[in-house]
C-alpha cells in the first residue's frame, strides 16, 4: 500500500519519530467504523499508568481476528514502515472513548528500549476545531513538542516510548472522541 502521498506532517520528540497521515481510508468507511463504535460495549477498565489506576478511562479491546480484518491495519503497517524503516506487526488492538469531563493522563505505550510503534486512528465521523480532543506529545522536560488534531480518519504513527496524552473534548462537544490503536512490534529481521 502506498502511503507516502498521504503524509501530512512529520516530526521528532527527543529524537523519536511521530508522523501524521490523512486520507488513507475512505471517509465513508471511517463513518461506518464510527457508527459501529457508537454501539460497542466500552468498559471503564483502562488506566494510563500503574500509579494512576484510580483514574480509569473507557476502552474496548478487539480480538485479533477482528482487528486484523479492519481496513485500518494495512495502512498502519505501511505507515510504520515508512516512518521507522522497519517492518512491524500488530500485537494488540483497542479503542478508547472520551467525552467531556473524562480524565486522560500522560503515559507511554512501550517500555524503554522497545522498538514499538503505535498506530493511532481518529475515528469520529466529524470533528470541529472548537471541540478540542487533541493528542499531545511531550519531550523529556514535560513540554508539549508535537500535537495532532483529531480529524476523522487521521492516522498518527509514533514511537511508543514518547510520552503522550489525549485531551478530552470540550464542554460544547456532544460527539464521541474515538481513538483506535494498534500496538506494533518490530518483526525480527525486519
Amino acid at each position: 500500500m502506498k502511503v507516502e502521498g498521504h503524509l501530512t506532517r512529520r516530526g521528532e520528540v527527543d529524537g523519536r519519530s511521530v508522523a501524521v497521515f490523512d486520507g488513507l481510508v475512505d471517509p465513508a468507511e471511517i463513518g461506518k467504523l464510527a457508527q459501529m463504535l457508537e454501539q460497542s460495549p466500552f468498559t471503564r477498565t483502562e488506566s494510563a499508568r500503574p500509579e494512576t489506576r484510580q483514574y480509569r478511562h473507557w476502552v474496548i479491546n478487539l480480538e485479533p481476528a477482528v482487528a486484523q480484518a479492519l481496513p485500518l491495519l494495512a495502512p498502519s503497517l505501511a505507515a510504520a514502515l515508512l516512518v521507522s524503516g522497519r517492518r512491524h506487526r500488530e500485537y494488540r488492538a483497542y479503542c478508547n472513548y472520551a467525552a467531556y469531563g473524562d480524565v486522560l493522563l500522560t503515559h507511554t505505550d512501550a517500555q524503554p528500549g522497545a522498538e514499538e510503534f503505535t498506530a493511532l486512528w481518529f475515528l469520529s465521523s466529524e470533528w470541529n476545531l472548537e471541540w478540542g480532543g487533541e493528542t499531545l506529545f511531550f519531550d523529556a522536560k514535560g513540554d508539549a513538542a508535537f500535537v495532532a488534531s483529531p480529524r476523522p480518519g487521521r492516522l498518527v504513527i509514533f514511537d511508543g516510548r514518547i510520552t503522550h496524552c489525549g485531551r478530552p473534548p470540550t464542554r460544547i462537544c456532544h460527539a464521541s472522541r474515538f481513538t483506535f490503536a494498534y500496538k506494533l512490534e518490530r518483526v525480527p529481521g525486519g
